[in-house]
């Protein structure tokens, strides 16, 4: 893939954002890289855990305005039909994801990090959402996504200003769980990925999934779905050596992941 890297370090998955000259900018190829590669991620049984981030500077700096400026409405229609689709195939990745974002996270770049199920930043990250300012609204899920987020009126503020912020005015806002100094980010993304992909896998994604299903429905469903996913983990070989384990007092060797 020449624009999105996979790397495998041990059970994480390091994906790389490639197009360093353009700040990574998303256009059709980058897209169409990127289903791809989340396409063999979910497939891989070694990979546990996926970290994203950029290439230079910038995580991604939006979507290739380049490219768009010559969208007709049509064509417009089927390329947010298209991003929107792949950012929805990784925030459904059963496998979580952790956002490393180490530079310009604006507009589709922001839209990718919000995608993933975790975000820490460095301290030279920006974020916002400044498609207004071109004459355009968020087309990768930028306004359902914040909201979500930050809260609507936070969300509001930032699509309807167009404003960039600082990665500590995003910690604030809750679009980040963390801000590091941009030498310490990555060695921060892989530990707390190595720290999730110690844990019973089953138990990960079922959860993962029931925080996802949940946010969609109303607090009855979303009890509904926890209550499958709880279960579902008492059918695991993890969840009988865990529990035995504990009730004895013995230490845990490590899980099965079945």
């Amino acid at each position: 893939m020449a624009f999105v890297e996979l790397e495998k370090k041990g059970a994480v998955a390091v994906l790389t954002m490639n197009r360093p000259e353009a700040l990574n900018a998303l256009n059709g190829q980058v897209l169409r890289e990127l289903d791809q590669v989340l396409d063999q991620v979910e497939a891989d049984p070694e990979i546990l855990v996926a970290v994203l981030t950029g290439a230079g500077r910038s995580f991604v700096a939006g979507a290739d305005i380049g490219q768009m400026s010559e969208f007709t409405a049509v064509e417009a229609k089927a390329f947010g039909a298209y991003g929107n689709q792949v950012f929805l195939k990784l925030e459904n990745l059963t496998k979580p994801t952790i956002a490393a974002v180490n530079g310009f996270a604006l507009g589709g770049g922001c839209e990718l990090a919000m995608a993933c199920d975790i975000r820490l930043a460095s301290e030279k990250a920006k974020f916002g959402q400044p498609e207004v300012g071109l004459g355009i609204t968020p087309g990768f899920g930028g306004t359902q996504r914040l909201p979500r987020i930050v809260g609507a009126a936070s969300a509001m503020e930032l699509i309807l200003t167009a404003r960039n912020i600082s990665a500590g005015e995003a910690l604030e806002l809750g679009l980040v769980s963390h801000v590091y100094a941009p030498e310490e980010l990555m060695d921060k993304a892989l530990e707390l990925a190595g720290a999730i992909a110690a844990n019973a896998q089953v138990a990960v994604r079922q959860a993962k999934a029931a925080v996802r299903r949940g946010l969609q429905t109303d607090m009855a469903t979303g009890a509904a779905f926890e209550s499958e996913a709880f279960a579902l983990c008492f059918a695991t070989e993890d969840q009988k050596d865990a529990m035995r384990a504990f009730v004895s007092k013995q230490k845990l060797s490590g899980f099965k992941n079945r």
